[in-house]
């Protein structure tokens, strides 16, 4: 590619950085490329401040529709590339600020994902309910009988942009890791999430087992300092109809 051709530091260093990140976290190959991406690389190879480019990194992969977790997690890539342990605080703030001022506005049908977590969004939870109520209807039971949501707290009150993005990035990172792709999990509000699940003898006895593993996984990815500890982790029924449920998940983003 043209962009790796000049034998400077700084191109070296974003050959090292494209290659790891395709190898551990990039999802599609031909979006990576920026010219941002390269002036973050010239100025940690020059020993500049890179916090404008990585403010202009974080612009450029939510114009391209990159989410943020994906955006995180390829910073970090980006300073083990480089011989650091982990990416500096002020260069996730900045990015998570850049990412946030160049997400695009688009009005159109309500999203399905939350770009921030990874996991679904309310709209997503309401129509995945929507599914088990009328699969209720078919069979002749009740949803409060045999579904209930497993609700997560970790929110600490603060409203700093980066803090939110990071947390949401890790608690989907933990949410997806205990239950799989595919299984309905939503972010309902800063530092609120849903699990929809059955109910069954091993419901109550699980909540310990994933408020460990939330706990350990925040410890892992150095975010634990930026989460309630420990965290809230409880059930929540259903109401009897699914004309309800819209009011139900608006009460708990309130």
């Amino acid at each position: 590619m043209s962009h790796l051709e000049a034998p400077t530091a700084g191109n070296v260093l974003l050959r090292r950085w494209e290659s790891a990140s395709m190898d551990r976290v990039w999802l599609r190959p031909g979006d990576w490329y920026t010219p941002a991406a390269e002036a973050v690389t010239e100025a940690l190879a020059a020993n500049l401040d890179a916090a404008p480019a990585v403010y202009r990194l974080g612009q450029a992969r939510a114009a391209a529709g990159v989410g943020i977790t994906e955006a995180i997690d390829d910073v970090g890539v980006l300073f083990e590339s480089a011989g650091y342990g982990s990416a500096p605080v002020s260069f996730v703030r900045a990015l998570c600020q850049g990412w946030t001022e160049g997400s695009p506005d688009v009005t159109g049908p309500p999203a399905m994902k939350d770009a921030e977590s990874g996991l679904g969004t309310s709209e997503y939870l309401v129509q995945r309910l929507a599914e088990v109520y009328g699969a209720a209807a078919r069979e002749g039971t009740r949803v409060p009988r045999t579904h209930a949501l497993i609700m997560v707290d970790v929110s600490t009150g603060d409203a700093d942009p980066w803090k939110r993005m990071t947390r949401n990035a890790a608690i989907g990172d933990a949410l997806l890791g205990a239950y799989g792709p595919g299984f309905p999990i939503a972010r309902l509000g800063n530092g609120l999430y849903a699990v929809l699940v059955a109910r069954d003898d091993a419901l109550g006895e699980g909540l310990a087992e994933l408020r460990n593993h939330i706990s350990d996984r925040a410890v892992q990815m150095r975010v634990d300092d930026l989460l309630r500890q420990p965290p809230r982790v409880w059930v929540e029924s259903l109401p009897e109809t699914h004309s309800f449920v819209p009011a139900v998940i608006e009460g708990f983003q309130r």
